[in-house]
């Protein structure tokens, strides 16, 4: 009797759990609008595309004496102070180079970064290379932009 009870009030409960939790989530992801989004701060080394900020002054290709020189526009207002990080790739996904700019916070009126600085960098060896350029706020909601240039 006593092991009927461990059950009903125990085991069922859990295994009911389980399976209307499956059930739920299964019904969300099924939706195409929605992603299960577990890890809110980064999504790896290469992000996606999001139009919360954007590349400036990227040029399509460069010389191998000439530095890549970019700012980042922001246009969304949560993005108002954080951390920017810009890393270049090559086409084998390697890290050539890579710049980290703390406490970005753009003056009013003004929605370009890096404040007081440039990210300027020389690639000596030609070849395509993929440009990565990452904010993350004080919240930590992050952002991140791409693009594609080459060398020669």
């Amino acid at each position: 009797m006593v092991s009927k009870k461990i059950f009903i009030v125990f085991v069922l409960p859990v295994i009911f759990s389980i399976v209307f939790g499956s059930a739920v989530m299964s019904d969300i992801l099924q939706k195409p609008d929605r992603e299960l989004h577990l890890w809110p701060m980064s999504t790896g080394g290469l992000s996606i595309q999001n139009s919360s900020i954007e590349i400036i002054g990227l040029s399509k290709q460069y010389s191998t004496s000439e530095p890549v020189e970019i700012q980042i526009k922001v246009r969304d207002s949560s993005f108002d102070c954080g951390d920017l990080y810009v890393t270049i790739y090559s086409s084998t996904n390697d890290v050539v180079t890579q710049g980290g700019y703390f406490e970005q916070c753009f003056e009013k009126g003004s929605n370009m970064i890096p404040t007081d600085d440039k990210f300027s960098k020389s690639i000596e060896t030609p070849g395509s290379y993929e440009i990565v350029a990452e904010m993350v706020s004080k919240q930590l909601k992050s952002a991140s932009a791409r693009g594609s240039f080459t060398v020669k």
